[in-house]
């Protein structure tokens, strides 16, 4: 079990000119915890948390990359009978919308909050629901001078939710995907170190698990997957999120009708990290083939 998802994070250790090779290495057996931590609660209550505005898109809007990625997850959670909820910011609320009603996720709720608003509410609605993990899948964290950046290394803290506040808030565990080291989860990874503008724009947030990709969407892909391996009782549900034909639906819902943006080209296309929906494919049906064994 342990060969296998070890494999299946090796499919989603390549890195896209991020300069995230050490990074993973660092980082190599995170799926593997992640997984088998997560498998061995009974019934998991999760909340996922995801967003990354693009305030410089045309027009601006949420990118592509993240709530894509969170919706396959939903909606294999909900499909294997467990409690599931997602958290953004007001500003990605409607791209995180249409990408959850895309994958099929339409009764997951979604929580919002506005930019520079209080998540003192929603974390005692978090803790009043049981929630017991949370996931979160590219989502801008706070560097350590507070600011939250982008990879270009502009701060945009006024366009996003304090939702790091909840990640911390507890008591339950957290797992973190990112691709960039800019965002919540990425605490103790070696970012100055590795990525360009490191020391200026990694997140200082950790994760109990944390999960690295090229790029954060292969992160749920792969997430999906291990959960395949390790929950013969949750195969059947996750192994259907690990469709092309829904991964390309959710995508283009999200661009069509929340907008969405590609966080890299800034243009409102149905690419993540401008890469296009073939190139995701192939990653993704990697994961397929190794989970199916």
């Amino acid at each position: 079990m342990r060969t296998l998802i070890d494999r299946i994070e090796a499919v989603i250790h390549r890195d896209v000119g991020r300069g995230m090779d050490g990074v993973f290495r660092a980082s190599r057996g995170g799926l593997w915890g992640a997984a088998s931590a997560l498998a061995a609660t009974a019934a998991p209550r999760i909340g996922l948390i995801t967003g990354f505005f693009v305030p410089a898109g045309d027009p601006p809007a949420a990118e592509t990359d993240g709530p894509a990625g969170a919706a396959l997850l939903a909606r294999g959670f909900a499909e294997a009978g467990l409690s599931c909820r997602l958290a953004t910011d007001t500003v990605c609320g409607s791209a995180c919308r249409a990408a959850m009603d895309a994958a099929g996720g339409a009764a997951i709720p979604i929580d919002t909050v506005a930019p520079g608003g209080t998540v003192d509410a929603l974390i005692e609605l978090w803790r009043a629901e049981g929630i017991d993990w949370v996931i979160a899948i590219e989502r801008c964290g706070p560097a350590a001078d507070g600011r939250l950046r982008n990879m270009r290394g502009a701060d945009i803290s006024a366009h996003a939710a304090p939702l790091d506040r909840l990640f911390s808030a507890g008591p339950w565990q957290t797992i973190a995907i990112g691709d960039g080291g800019n965002e919540l989860g990425m605490g103790h990874a070696p970012i100055a170190a590795s990525v360009p503008l490191g020391s200026l724009i990694g997140c200082v947030v950790p994760a109990d698990f944390l999960i690295t990709a090229g790029v954060s969407h292969w992160g749920a892909y792969a997430m999906l997957a291990a959960l395949t391996v390790t929950r013969g009782d949750w195969s059947v549900a996750m192994l259907a999120g690990l469709d092309p034909a829904l991964d390309r639906a959710v995508v283009e819902a999200m661009v069509r009708d929340g907008p969405a943006v590609d966080g890299v080209s800034l243009r409102r296309e149905a690419t993540i990290d401008t890469l296009g929906m073939d190139a995701h494919r192939r990653v993704m049906q990697a994961a397929r083939r190794i989970a199916s064994r």
